[in-house]
């Protein structure tokens, strides 16, 4: 089974596809398999030996995992400690809409000042 994985603390690696039977998963994660477990800068998580367990390592690093087979997707949401930090700092994630013109706006062009976000569905 192959997962295009969406990785959401990693900003640089938004998604990537992997077979979690491969024995270049790891890599394919952006993490190291090292001999205290699967490591990613200075944080490693104990892994067993064998073929990577996205569920157990999702577990091991208190983030959610979500994973849709058929459509085959799996997302990693972001901890809740990273989530505590984005609520503290008061600072909403930068994304980016068009308006009617077809001009591209993203919140950040708007730091230091106000806005109000007006979102409408009809259903």
């Amino acid at each position: 089974m192959t997962l295009t994985l969406i990785d959401l603390e990693d900003p640089d690696r938004r998604s990537t596809v992997v077979d979690p039977a491969s024995p270049d998963v790891e890599s394919a994660l952006g993490w190291t398999r090292r001999p205290e477990g699967l490591c990613r800068h200075d944080v490693c998580v104990p892994v067993p030996d064998g073929v990577l367990d996205l569920a157990g390592v999702a577990r091991a690093l208190r983030r959610p995992l979500v994973v849709d087979e058929a459509a085959g997707v799996a997302a990693l949401g972001a901890s809740a400690l990273a989530r505590g930090e984005a609520l503290s700092s008061g600072l909403a994630p930068d994304f980016a809409l068009r308006d009617l013109a077809g001009r591209e706006w993203t919140l950040s062009q708007f730091r230091g000042r106000k806005v109000v976000l007006y979102a409408y569905a009809s259903w």
